[in-house]
């Protein structure tokens, strides 16, 4: 079994932010010779996610309005309380409601996702620059 590492460093455009990682992950991916196996792509981040979903833009403008209010349907009358430290405490949340990592087939050296599926990150809380990890294991 072969496992190969790789990071890649994005920049987020805004506060909220849908950034398609795909072709970076490609590429991470050709430049570790895995023919087989699988990608793990990670987030180290606590104020942002990531999705496989369709690259269309009014798909995307819905992706960045549910991540900027996912958690205000539920925000308690007296606020969050992690408001008080930084006040992100939306951000936190609403990425803990997407998810940190996501895990690919590998095949034939190619990321295995459908016809319209992409990878993005998803920013709540930018702009910034971000690391996302990138573990691929198999032959």
């Amino acid at each position: 079994m072969k496992i190969a590492n790789s990071s890649i460093e994005v920049r987020s455009p805004g506060r909220v932010a849908i950034v398609n990682v795909t072709g970076e992950a490609r590429s991470a991916l050709a430049r570790s010779g895995l023919r087989s196996g699988i990608a793990l792509v990670t987030v180290p981040h606590t104020t942002c996610g990531l999705c496989v979903n369709e690259d269309e833009s009014g798909l995307k403008d819905d992706l960045a309005r549910l991540a900027s209010r996912l958690v205000e349907v539920i925000r308690p009358a007296e606020g969050f309380r992690h408001d008080a430290v930084d006040d992100n405490a939306g951000a936190h949340l609403s990425a803990a409601l997407f998810g940190h990592s996501v895990t690919l087939p590998v095949v034939d050296g190619s990321l295995v996702l459908g016809t319209w599926q992409s990878l993005f990150l998803i920013e709540i809380d930018g702009p910034r620059t971000r690391r996302l990890d990138l573990a691929f294991l198999g032959e």
